[in-house]
């Protein structure tokens, strides 16, 4: 994420901000610019970013911004419809008479965005289902049945319908579920990540020139998923699979082990991006010890070199690991980057230039 400054008087604020705290102007993030804007409201009731002409293009408040207060983005005056283009891909969204369901809303809304943010970026397609339901991505959000024949929402993905339980906006809940599933990690961003990942196999995989490379690295994506999954959680992982994958749910299917390394993926571009902007370095004392310059931003197109990507990476959750331990928390990256686990990694960082090239013109 980039470091964002109100447009006004130049004060620190971040991505989920509607207001500065220095100056009080409204604050809304510009998914067509990039960047966060204070806002003024001009005599036609659009508004413009401050920093923009008076006569350059407007802006209504995303309906989620103006009515629920959910949303912090803007829809170009010039695009029809009342959501911005991150709301626009909501299909359903929990009941909000009840204070718990908006509470989780407001949390799916947050992570659902900062994925955006970071998909955007790479300049990969974030287009809405249509009414035919063949092509383009659309979210539910659902919670679990609570009437007698009480029916459990998975998270899922299928031809792009993203499935999200509430209930993982729960902290409670979802510690609960990591320690049951033996989890070393689970979030509500890693759970959007993952996801989107099934759908961009789907985009970027299925059908296309790359798919005999993925099953050369990540295995035939034909076996059985059923008796994958059956297998998976009966017998659990192989023995030594840190070897070989990234996580032990990487193991259970070649899909699952796209959409792990996917997500890692994307927690790589997205941590990175956050060092550069933030001017992180590491200078240690001894020439032993991991070091590491201000990493460039790898969302710039005009540098993607994936080596030095993987060695700021390594030497950024080194230090963030050992600073989570010294606030007396679990480790920030509780992974070990295998050489197979980092050559699925290259894998999906060609795919994603791949498509960039080609789209360049067009993203």
């Amino acid at each position: 994420m980039k470091t964002f400054h109100c447009t006004h008087c130049q004060n620190l604020v971040f991505f989920e901000n509607v207001r500065c705290l220095n100056c009080g102007s409204s604050l809304t993030f510009l998914p067509d610019l990039g960047f966060m804007g204070a806002l003024i409201e001009r005599p036609d009731g659009l508004w413009r970013a401050e920093l923009e002409s008076p006569d350059s293009r407007g802006y209504r408040l995303c309906a989620n911004y103006d009515q629920v207060s959910v949303c912090n983005w803007v829809v170009p005056a010039d695009e029809s419809g009342d959501f911005c283009r991150s709301c626009r891909l909501n299909r359903t969204i929990p009941d909000l008479s009840s204070e718990r369901n908006r509470v989780a809303w407001f949390r799916l809304e947050v992570a659902k965005r900062r994925m955006l943010y970071t998909l955007l970026g790479l300049g990969l397609p974030v287009i809405a289902k249509g009414g035919d339901g063949r092509s383009g991505l659309a979210f539910e959000f659902l919670e679990d049945s609570s009437d007698g024949d009480a029916k459990r929402v998975f998270t899922g993905h299928d031809n792009g319908l993203i499935t999200i339980n509430i209930a993982e906006a729960d902290d409670v809940h979802r510690e609960q579920e990591r320690t049951l599933q033996k989890e070393p990690y689970r979030t509500l961003l890693g759970h959007f990540r993952h996801e989107i990942g099934h759908y961009f196999w789907d985009t970027l995989i299925s059908d296309s020139p790359r798919l005999n490379g993925f099953r050369e690295l990540f295995g035939d994506e034909r076996a059985d998923y059923q008796k994958a999954l059956d297998s998976h959680y009966s017998e659990g992982p192989p023995a030594r699979w840190e070897q070989s994958f990234i996580s032990a749910y990487a193991t259970m299917h070649p899909w699952e082990d796209w959409a792990e390394s996917w997500a890692h993926y994307l927690h790589m571009v997205d941590a990175l991006e956050t060092a550069g902007a933030a001017g992180l370095a590491l200078r240690p004392k001894r020439s032993d010890e991991p070091r590491m310059q201000p990493p460039p931003d790898p969302l710039d197109p005009h540098y993607r070199d994936f080596d030095a990507m993987i060695e700021s990476w390594l030497s950024l959750t080194y230090v963030l690991n050992n600073l989570s331990r010294g606030l007396g928390l679990p480790d920030s990256y509780p992974f070990v980057l295998s050489a197979p686990a980092i050559v699925k990694l290259r894998f999906i960082h060609g795919t994603i230039e791949e498509y960039r090239r080609a789209n360049l013109g067009s993203a």
